[in-house]
Parts: C-alpha cells; structure tokens; sequence
C-alpha cells in the first residue's frame, strides 16, 4: 500500500494559462498553490480549484483563505 493518502497529485498549471489568468471578482494576479492544487487570490482571500488541470473560475466554487471576507 502507498501511504494514507491515494489521491492523485495535482496536476501542473501551465504558466502562460497563469500568465493571463486574473480573479473574476478583482482582476488583480493570481498564484498557484502547487501543494493544493488551486489558485489563490491574495486580494481576494479566495483559492480557485484547480481539478483535472483545469482551472474552476467560479466566485462560488472558491475557498475563502484567511480571515477576510470575499470583496
């Protein structure tokens, strides 16, 4: 057995699609989170998924990060 967690690795984002990507709600830079396998909104305080190397852009899909509420 492999270790207690099986879920595949996230994938890689390539980073031309990273290079004109932007939050939907702020537009200001996004970066990704490897480890986690989603984008994050430093402005926002929001982490997009990332699922099948496919970026999810949705304000209702994201994650709140931190203690700051979405803009």
């Amino acid at each position: 057995m492999s270790g207690a967690d099986d879920s595949p690795a996230p994938a890689a984002l390539d980073p031309r699609l990273l290079a004109v990507l932007v939050c939907p709600l702020t537009r200001t830079p996004l970066r990704y989170d490897a480890a986690a396998g989603e984008l994050i909104s430093d402005a926002a305080g929001l982490a997009y998924p990332v699922r099948g190397g496919v970026p999810v852009m949705l304000v209702e899909e994201a994650r709140q990060i931190g203690d700051r509420a979405p803009a």
